[in-house]
């Protein structure tokens, strides 16, 4: 899987100038040990099936939960439209990535630069053919993605930790989580997330299918409405947190680079969006017909759901995944300000991470100040992955290649399938002119203002964002819903639910935030 291939045994003259010089990746020679076999398995990956589990598994994570409230604000056709339009773009932008990247090396090691010890990042590959002002958007945009990215991780962690153990409110558990994902500081590249993205993707197919037999045994509850879209706000909130689901390629160039070939990216990011796809369809359609307009006020979609074993199961898969997802987001940033301070280079795995752990600290107390699980992904969408994934590369492509020469000399040019350079223009124009109206100019004014909403209502630094109101103990002498229990119980509960859950939905449904 991880062997190198000479230039000279390639048969494509194109790939011969890329391909022959992986001095950097190659392994040590001599006789491989137990221990280095081990390595080899678990650990040191490059190949590109890893580059795949590391996308599909990096695209999903938690936004799997906040995909039924973005259903019940979108309606279902909306939803699923939306869904199959941005895999589809999310995919080209990945793409011309990975196109610019492979420009941006080649060029490199024709001047004989070496990556030995230096992992290539996107604002070097812009740096490098487009100059240090696109290299400062490209790099504001994509460290404030990330840190946004790595904020939300913390925050899916503390309202997940809390479906199963409500002793501690979400705010102590983001304190305790934040804790856990500082460790991530000891994960030296992406080379090294082999064992982690495949487990990560095993989480998520268990996470989705769970939400969608779970929802269809439940079946719909008493009195279920569908009535979405109802608002604009609530419109482009939910279409841009799907522009942000699709918009998991910040880090394409890293996972890029830990590959042996990268040459061979070039589909992977598109296969890996049609597996995701296989996931969040079929689990938000589910769960938005078992629950319908419930969802505007639960964002996370654990949050409906009965508890059992089954639940269990996902919850706790579910947060040992966005631990790998916030190692993911945050190790890019790590590597920028390592390169910032002069560590990068350094052999010393516990120097530098000591050197990265000033990255967590405003991770952590940003998840603290804002923990609105499901908004906060919306906005993030619309004002950051919006220029970051999609916008930036768009242009980035077309300002790259719109000499003649330059497109002579491409190391890689467009399909066929999308008519060549006049095609690739056309839909990168397209590409930017669709995301700056609707994703970054309706979507922005709509996720800030559910932002700004939540602010209102539940204030900063909230102690537990979205929980079921305290019960005193005459409701439980007196539950004023006792007929409508039975909906909580399905076929699929191992043990009966507890009786406060229902109680406290119907609660918390009834107190039911009007502008949301």
């Amino acid at each position: 899987m991880g062997t190198i291939t000479n230039g000279n045994e390639l048969d494509k003259p194109v790939e011969t100038v890329v391909g022959g010089r992986y001095i950097e990746m190659e392994q040590d020679g001599g006789q491989k040990t137990v221990k280095s076999r081990l390595s080899g398995l678990l650990w040191h990956g490059g190949s590109a099936y890893d580059a795949w589990f590391s996308c599909a598994s990096n695209q999903v994570a938690q936004v799997l939960l906040t995909l039924p409230y973005s259903f019940s604000q979108l309606g279902i056709m909306s939803g699923i439209m939306f869904q199959l339009f941005y895999g589809i773009m999310g995919s080209w932008t990945a793409y011309l990535i990975s196109i610019l990247y492979l420009e941006y090396r080649t060029r490199k090691e024709r001047e004989k630069t070496d990556f030995r010890n230096h992992v290539i990042q996107w604002f070097e590959v812009l740096d490098g053919l487009l100059g240090k002002h696109w290299r400062n958007v490209g790099l504001a945009f994509n460290c404030t993605f990330l840190l946004f990215g790595s904020v939300i991780q913390l925050i899916a962690c503390a309202s997940n930790i809390y479906y199963i153990n409500d002793k501690l409110d979400k705010r102590t558990w983001t304190y305790i989580f934040g804790a856990c994902c500082a460790t991530t500081v000891f994960i030296p590249s992406f080379h090294n997330y082999r064992i982690w993205s495949f487990l990560g993707l095993v989480m998520t197919t268990y996470t989705a299918w769970y939400l969608t037999i779970a929802s269809l045994l439940h079946g719909q509850m008493e009195g279920v409405k569908h009535s979405g879209p109802t608002k604009m706000v609530l419109y482009f909130t939910g279409a841009t947190n799907i522009l942000y689901t699709f918009g998991g390629h910040a880090v394409t160039v890293e996972i890029m680079h830990a590959m042996w070939r990268p040459q061979k990216f070039k589909a992977i990011y598109l296969i890996a969006t049609l597996y995701v796809l296989t996931l969040t369809l079929p689990s938000a359609t589910s769960v938005y017909w078992a629950f319908g307009d419930a969802l505007l006020t639960h964002s996370n979609a654990f949050a409906l759901l009965p508890r059992n074993a089954f639940r269990d199961v996902a919850v706790v898969l579910m947060l040992i995944h966005q631990f790998i997802t916030f190692g993911f987001a945050c190790t890019p940033l790590y590597f920028v300000w390592e390169k910032f301070i002069g560590l990068h280079d350094c052999k010393s795995m516990c120097k530098r991470a000591a050197a990265r752990l000033p990255v967590v600290i405003p991770i952590w107390f940003l998840a603290i100040i804002f923990p609105f699980f499901g908004p906060i992904n919306s906005a993030v969408g619309s004002l950051l992955v919006s220029f970051t994934v999609y916008i930036i590369p768009a242009l980035a492509h077309m300002v790259t290649f719109r000499s003649a020469h330059a497109r002579e000399n491409a190391v890689e040019q467009p399909p066929k399938f999308t008519g060549r350079w006049i095609g690739a223009y056309l839909i990168n124009a397209f590409v930017v002119a669709w995301v700056l109206v609707v994703g970054f100019g309706f979507g922005g004014w709509a996720s800030m203002t559910n932002f700004v909403h939540q602010i209102n209502t539940f204030g900063l630094f909230t102690k537990c964002y979205q929980c079921p109101p305290a019960l005193s103990p005459s409701t439980f002498a007196n539950p004023p819903l006792p007929n409508n229990v039975h909906n909580f119980t399905s076929p699929f509960t191992l043990a009966p639910a507890p009786a406060p859950a229902p109680v406290s939905f119907f609660l918390n449904h009834h107190h039911h935030h009007h502008g949301n």
